[in-house]
Protein backbone atom coordinates (compact mmCIF):
# COMPACT_ATOMS: atom_id res chain seq x y z
CA UNK A 1 0.00 0.00 0.00
CA UNK A 2 1.07 3.82 -0.78
CA UNK A 3 1.19 5.85 2.45
CA UNK A 4 -0.46 8.84 0.30
CA UNK A 5 -3.70 6.13 0.53
CA UNK A 6 -3.48 6.83 4.52
CA UNK A 7 -3.74 10.51 4.04
CA UNK A 8 -7.94 10.07 2.66
CA UNK A 9 -8.47 7.76 5.34
CA UNK A 10 -7.00 9.98 8.41
CA UNK A 11 -9.25 12.90 6.65
CA UNK A 12 -12.46 10.94 7.16
CA UNK A 13 -11.39 10.38 11.03
CA UNK A 14 -12.91 14.03 12.62
CA UNK A 15 -10.01 16.00 14.65
CA UNK A 16 -12.15 16.19 17.20
CA UNK A 17 -12.82 12.42 17.72
CA UNK A 18 -9.43 11.50 17.23
CA UNK A 19 -8.13 14.13 20.22
CA UNK A 20 -11.19 12.23 22.14
CA UNK A 21 -9.25 9.02 21.91
CA UNK A 22 -6.12 10.37 22.60
CA UNK A 23 -7.03 12.21 25.19
CA UNK A 24 -8.60 8.92 26.53
CA UNK A 25 -5.53 6.89 25.96
CA UNK A 26 -3.71 9.25 27.97
CA UNK A 27 -5.08 7.18 30.86
CA UNK A 28 -5.73 4.04 29.85
CA UNK A 29 -2.89 3.13 27.41
CA UNK A 30 -0.26 0.72 28.37
CA UNK A 31 2.87 0.78 27.21
CA UNK A 32 3.27 -1.05 23.60
CA UNK A 33 7.45 -0.31 22.48
CA UNK A 34 8.51 2.66 24.77
CA UNK A 35 6.23 4.65 27.11
CA UNK A 36 5.63 6.94 24.48
CA UNK A 37 3.32 4.45 22.27
CA UNK A 38 1.82 4.29 25.13
CA UNK A 39 0.46 7.85 25.02
CA UNK A 40 -0.80 7.28 21.57
CA UNK A 41 -1.86 3.72 21.91
CA UNK A 42 -5.58 3.46 21.25
CA UNK A 43 -5.88 6.43 19.53
CA UNK A 44 -8.10 5.15 16.47
CA UNK A 45 -5.31 2.45 16.15
CA UNK A 46 -3.15 4.73 14.29
CA UNK A 47 -0.13 6.79 14.62
CA UNK A 48 0.62 9.72 13.18
CA UNK A 49 3.59 12.28 11.78
CA UNK A 50 3.49 15.92 10.94
CA UNK A 51 6.85 17.55 9.86
CA UNK A 52 8.65 19.77 8.35
CA UNK A 53 12.19 19.88 7.35
CA UNK A 54 13.07 23.68 8.55
CA UNK A 55 16.55 23.45 5.83
CA UNK A 56 14.93 21.47 3.10
CA UNK A 57 11.23 22.49 3.27
CA UNK A 58 10.20 18.96 2.40
CA UNK A 59 6.69 18.33 4.35
CA UNK A 60 5.57 15.24 5.68
CA UNK A 61 2.13 14.26 6.94
CA UNK A 62 1.53 10.78 7.14
CA UNK A 63 0.04 7.61 8.99
CA UNK A 64 3.13 5.12 10.05
CA UNK A 65 1.22 2.79 12.32
CA UNK A 66 -2.04 1.43 12.16
CA UNK A 67 -3.88 -1.76 13.45
CA UNK A 68 -1.23 -3.06 15.01
CA UNK A 69 1.61 -2.62 12.59
CA UNK A 70 4.06 -0.22 11.13
CA UNK A 71 3.63 1.11 7.52
CA UNK A 72 6.97 0.43 5.82
CA UNK A 73 6.07 3.14 3.02
CA UNK A 74 5.45 5.75 5.68
CA UNK A 75 8.52 4.85 8.21
CA UNK A 76 10.85 5.37 4.79
CA UNK A 77 8.78 8.78 3.93
CA UNK A 78 9.99 9.86 7.29
CA UNK A 79 13.65 8.13 7.17
CA UNK A 80 14.25 10.42 4.24
CA UNK A 81 12.61 13.55 5.92
CA UNK A 82 14.93 13.33 8.59
CA UNK A 83 17.78 12.51 6.53
CA UNK A 84 21.29 14.45 6.83
CA UNK A 85 20.74 16.87 4.38
CA UNK A 86 24.23 18.07 4.20
CA UNK A 87 25.37 15.01 3.11
CA UNK A 88 22.47 13.51 1.73
CA UNK A 89 22.52 9.94 3.71
CA UNK A 90 19.19 8.32 5.14
CA UNK A 91 19.45 5.97 7.99
CA UNK A 92 15.93 4.39 9.20
CA UNK A 93 14.67 6.64 12.36
CA UNK A 94 14.40 4.49 15.32
CA UNK A 95 11.12 3.52 15.96
CA UNK A 96 11.26 4.74 19.73
CA UNK A 97 11.65 8.13 18.62
CA UNK A 98 9.05 8.04 16.06
CA UNK A 99 6.42 7.12 18.98
CA UNK A 100 8.10 10.20 20.90
CA UNK A 101 7.79 12.26 18.38
CA UNK A 102 4.20 11.59 17.39
CA UNK A 103 3.34 11.26 21.18
CA UNK A 104 4.68 14.71 22.05
CA UNK A 105 3.00 16.33 19.47
CA UNK A 106 -0.32 14.57 20.21
CA UNK A 107 -0.27 15.52 23.21
CA UNK A 108 -0.01 19.67 22.49
CA UNK A 109 -3.13 19.71 20.81
CA UNK A 110 -1.85 21.82 17.70
CA UNK A 111 -2.54 21.05 13.83
CA UNK A 112 1.15 23.18 13.45
CA UNK A 113 3.79 20.32 12.04
CA UNK A 114 6.82 20.12 14.04
CA UNK A 115 10.09 21.77 12.44
CA UNK A 116 12.88 19.42 12.31
CA UNK A 117 15.99 21.22 13.06
CA UNK A 118 18.32 18.29 12.85
CA UNK A 119 17.57 14.52 12.64
CA UNK A 120 19.99 12.00 11.88
CA UNK A 121 23.38 13.04 11.32
CA UNK A 122 26.07 11.05 9.55
CA UNK A 123 29.17 11.00 12.03
CA UNK A 124 31.42 13.42 9.46
CA UNK A 125 28.60 15.67 9.96
CA UNK A 126 28.39 15.70 13.66
CA UNK A 127 32.13 16.17 13.81
CA UNK A 128 32.09 19.45 11.78
CA UNK A 129 28.46 20.73 13.85
CA UNK A 130 30.80 19.85 17.12
CA UNK A 131 34.05 21.82 16.08
CA UNK A 132 31.29 24.44 15.57
CA UNK A 133 29.75 24.65 19.15
CA UNK A 134 30.21 22.42 22.12
CA UNK A 135 27.04 21.84 22.88
CA UNK A 136 27.14 19.11 20.37
CA UNK A 137 27.94 15.74 21.51
CA UNK A 138 30.25 14.07 20.39
CA UNK A 139 28.66 10.88 20.47
CA UNK A 140 25.49 12.32 19.79
CA UNK A 141 22.42 9.92 19.84
CA UNK A 142 21.47 11.73 16.28
CA UNK A 143 24.38 9.73 14.23
CA UNK A 144 22.36 6.82 15.26
CA UNK A 145 19.18 7.71 14.40
CA UNK A 146 17.73 8.04 18.05
CA UNK A 147 17.15 11.48 18.21
CA UNK A 148 15.20 14.88 16.38
CA UNK A 149 15.68 18.47 17.37
CA UNK A 150 12.01 20.03 17.13
CA UNK A 151 10.64 23.41 17.16
CA UNK A 152 6.33 24.74 16.91
CA UNK A 153 6.08 27.99 16.50
CA UNK A 154 2.93 28.06 18.41
CA UNK A 155 4.36 25.98 21.27
CA UNK A 156 7.31 27.34 24.06
CA UNK A 157 10.09 25.49 24.14
CA UNK A 158 9.10 24.75 27.85
CA UNK A 159 5.79 23.53 26.75
CA UNK A 160 7.01 21.08 23.82
CA UNK A 161 9.69 19.62 27.27
CA UNK A 162 7.12 19.23 29.52
CA UNK A 163 4.90 16.66 26.85
CA UNK A 164 8.00 15.02 25.94
CA UNK A 165 9.09 14.49 29.36
CA UNK A 166 5.67 12.96 30.02
CA UNK A 167 6.52 10.04 27.51
CA UNK A 168 8.93 9.22 30.20
CA UNK A 169 10.62 7.67 27.30
CA UNK A 170 14.35 9.62 26.62
CA UNK A 171 16.15 12.22 26.79
CA UNK A 172 14.50 15.52 26.47
CA UNK A 173 17.10 19.13 26.24
CA UNK A 174 15.71 22.48 25.78
CA UNK A 175 17.37 25.14 24.03
CA UNK A 176 15.56 27.67 24.57
CA UNK A 177 18.14 29.93 23.36
CA UNK A 178 18.05 28.54 19.76
CA UNK A 179 14.42 27.61 19.93
CA UNK A 180 14.10 24.13 19.96
CA UNK A 181 13.84 20.80 21.95
CA UNK A 182 16.00 17.91 21.72
CA UNK A 183 14.15 14.53 21.79
CA UNK A 184 15.74 10.90 22.26
CA UNK A 185 14.75 7.41 22.87
CA UNK A 186 18.09 6.74 25.48
CA UNK A 187 17.84 6.99 28.96
CA UNK A 188 15.51 9.02 30.63
CA UNK A 189 17.12 12.36 31.54
CA UNK A 190 17.00 16.13 31.29
CA UNK A 191 18.91 19.24 30.67
CA UNK A 192 18.59 22.66 29.44
CA UNK A 193 16.83 25.48 30.22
Amino acid sequence: MQAGCFSLKNQLISRRSLLGVFGASLVSAAPVFTNAAGFIKGAGDIRKLKMISHKTGERIDTIYWIDGGYIPEALHEIDFLMRDWRRNEVKPIDLRTVDILAASHSMLDTAEPFRLMSGYRSAKTNAMLRRQSRSVSKNSLHITGQAADVRLGTRSVRQLAKAAQRCKSGGVGKYSRSNFVHLDCGPIRLWGR
